[in-house]
């Protein structure tokens, strides 16, 4: 007897857990020859406000954690992705039409790109930090300090991209909602599903899958997210309205240069990590 397929599911990771959207939505994507791949949640703007809620609950517990045990966390993530690559790759393969041996590059580059990332985690403070001089009888000390809630629209490279806007995020303190690649949205859910099984406290990452003409403006105007960063904003109409939205509450709002496209690929520097870090000087009297 023949057996029935047993079809996944794709919904919204919020604050650990895999709801369907509110809205009872859903969109179609297709694979690379224009074929049904799934069905994906069409996120609305109350999983929106959902996703900052848990991901200012999740922040005090996260950003207080030690730097290290942030990297073993980050570190634990690139096990699990190790371990689940064959299904990452058939992922890439389908929805970006790309070679096996493509699909095997990406999977490798994101696998080592949290590695770079867990590396840094004890270490960004000692390089972005300092004691300052002054002339006086005082320490002068300036530390760095995650900012807070991170909102992230998520580039088109539907796995390395992703890891690469999400995880200097993460090891730095903050915690993030994420829109995943309008395109190539089901990897963004399947590395989820790798978060939820690797020690990551849930709301630290928040995944939202849809529209980002009509989830990003909600995020960009929210008054708990204090910070934006709109990588995968193609549309530089839609990035300028982001802009002005994100200004009533001041956030920090990282914006590509117009026509600049990243190599994802390439060695990462320190500014994902430093972008959404808030500095803090504290003054302390010598010999009292």
């Amino acid at each position: 007897m023949s057996r029935i397929d047993v079809r996944k599911t794709y919904k919204l990771y919020i604050g650990g857990a895999f709801p369907r959207s509110e809205s009872g939505r859903s969109y179609v994507v297709n694979d690379a020859k224009g074929k049904l791949l799934a069905n994906a949640a069409q996120a609305s703007r109350k999983d929106a406000r959902d996703a900052v809620v848990a991901a200012r609950a999740a922040f005090g517990g996260w950003s207080g954690r030690t730097a290290y045990n942030r990297a073993q966390v980050v570190y634990r993530i690139a096990e699990v992705l190790e371990g689940r690559r064959e299904q990452f790759e058939a992922e890439i393969r389908a929805s970006e039409g790309v070679s096996a041996a493509k699909a095997k590059t990406a999977v490798d580059a994101a696998v080592d790109r949290l590695v770079w990332y867990a590396g840094w985690a004890d270490k960004i403070t000692q390089v972005v930090g300092n004691a300052n001089p002054v002339a006086g009888p005082y320490f002068n000390l300036s530390t760095p300090e995650p900012s807070g809630v991170i909102a992230v629209v998520a580039p088109r490279d539907p796995l390395l991209g992703l890891v690469s806007v999400v995880a200097p995020l993460i090891i730095t303190g903050n915690t993030v909602v994420v829109i995943a690649s309008e395109d190539h949205p089901l990897t963004a859910i399947t590395l989820g599903e790798v978060m939820a099984t690797s020690d990551l406290p849930g709301g630290v990452v928040n995944v939202l899958t849809g529209s980002q003409a009509e989830i990003a403006p909600w995020l960009a105007s929210h008054m708990d997210v204090n910070g934006i960063d709109l990588t995968g904003v193609e549309d530089a109409e839609l990035a300028t309205e982001l802009e002005v939205a994100a200004a009533d509450n001041l956030k920090r709002v990282r914006r590509p240069s117009p026509g600049a496209t990243d190599d994802w690929l390439a060695e990462p520097g320190l500014d994902r990590m430093t972008q959404f870090l808030e500095t803090k000087t504290v003054w302390h009297p010598i010999g009292v």
